[in-house]
């Protein structure tokens, strides 16, 4: 992913010289189990420690040569350690028994840094959403004015959204945290198992029960997948936040510095370019989602058309989450809420969104449903062409509006929500 939408942290943990670096710990974990087998002399893991992890410059030079990474690396590795000490490198493993279970570690901590910044995001949310649980603002459906709700209980929605996703997370997080070293075909013919449960138990990653050489592919796929549906939630709050900065709405804007400028020809404009970067993001990450589930299947034991695919989708998705999730953070605690502009929005409509209060007490009173209904839609399209008050216009049909007609009718409920977002918090 290019660094404009990277963070430091996770752009450290995908670069090749951290995955040597993980490459390096795997194979001494794997050499310290064949000593406790007797099948490596300790001298050997020994100066397996001693030796420094090979540069990525020159892993890629050697592979020039070679046009194979783990042997490239293999080679680079044991430059740096006695040659009596180098063969016992690798013993009975596989290609992909370091490189699957180095990558589950790199996706478990790269998940965990996702995770990070999902927590944030929900309780901003939720702190927010505290703040704001007073504010009223017109609920709108299909676009179009429906019934008074508040701000708060909308920001409510988003972090219940979010906490599902961290829940979807921490299960993919489970399902790649795993790693086999189990030979060839996974068989565990030249390597024994206890090498593989050293290996895995030292890196907190559990065992692929049934290896066919490689990690089965549908686990990266449902991690991939709980990543584009967190994307999904970032998206649908930026969307509601783009639509609620319109000129004609404005109720919330972004913050902005003193340096901002949104337009190169018109001065005037304030754009709500964050919100709309997150909703482009989450694009990106359901074509990757769609791309891991291709991943999945492979010809018998193992191909490697998978490899090239998760070298680009593995670390972007990782990385675009991330550093979508932060900055929705940044947005929502940073966000200016107008609060007199959406309660003026809630009377812009001469009480039309107060009708269904007014159609609820009519059936309370015993009126027959439709003959209620015509009624109270009769006096509200009256009102969308005259502008007259609904209050007015109910009158004229000798319909007592009651307390129908004011905001407070809607939300007398309201806290039963609240009382969930607070347990959430």
């Amino acid at each position: 992913m290019i660094p404009r939408y990277t963070l430091p942290e996770m752009a450290d943990l995908f670069s090749d010289q951290s995955r040597y670096e993980t490459w390096v710990r795997v194979e001494i974990l794997a050499s310290e189990a064949q000593v406790h087998l007797g099948r490596v002399p300790d001298e050997a893991v020994q100066d397996m420690r001693r030796a420094r992890v090979p540069l990525a410059a020159r892993v890629a030079e050697i592979e020039k040569e070679r046009d194979h990474e783990v042997l490239s690396f293999l080679a680079a590795y044991c430059e740096d350690m006695p040659d009596e000490s180098a063969r016992w490198v690798h013993l009975g493993m596989t290609s992909y028994d370091l490189v699957d279970t180095s990558l589950g570690h790199t996706l478990a901590r790269a998940t965990d840094l996702l995770s990070g910044a999902g927590q944030r995001l929900r309780k901003i949310l939720v702190d927010r959403a505290l703040e704001h649980w007073d504010t009223v603002i017109v609920g709108r459906t299909h676009g179009v004015h429906a019934e008074p709700t508040t701000f708060g209980h909308k920001l409510a929605g988003f972090a219940f959204a979010v906490d599902r996703s961290l829940t979807r997370l921490a299960a993919a997080r489970e399902a790649v945290a795993v790693g086999t070293v189990s030979g060839s075909v996974g068989t565990y013919a030249l390597v024994d198992p206890y090498v593989e449960r050293h290996v895995c138990q030292e890196l907190g990653l559990g065992i692929e029960p049934a290896p066919s050489q490689v990690v089965s592919r549908d686990r990266h796929a449902q991690l991939v997948q709980a990543v584009a549906t967190l994307g999904a939630c970032v998206e649908q709050i930026a969307l509601e936040l783009r639509l609620l900065q319109r000129t004609e709405v404005r109720e919330v804007e972004e913050r902005r510095t003193a340096a901002y400028q949104g337009s190169s020809a018109m001065p005037h404009k304030r754009n709500p370019t964050t919100s709309e970067r997150l909703c482009g993001l989450a694009r990106l990450l359901r074509g990757y989602a769609t791309t891991a589930l291709e991943n999945v299947a492979l010809w018998h034991e193992r191909d490697l058309a998978h490899q090239s695919v998760e070298r680009v989708i593995l670390p972007d998705s990782l990385s675009v989450g991330h550093f979508q999730a932060t900055a929705a953070a940044d947005l929502v605690q940073s966000l200016t809420v107008f609060e007199d502009r959406m309660r003026a929005h809630v009377e812009q409509t001469d009480g039309l969104v107060y009708s269904s209060a007014v159609l609820a007490d009519l059936l309370q009173d015993g009126v027959e449903r439709e003959k209620a209904y015509r009624a109270v839609q009769a006096a509200a399209n009256r009102t969308a062409v005259c502008g007259e008050h609904l209050g007015d216009t109910l009158a004229k049909e000798g319909i007592d509006a009651g307390i129908g007609l004011g905001p407070q009718r809607f939300l007398v409920n309201h806290d039963v929500i609240r009382t969930r977002l607070e347990a959430l918090s």
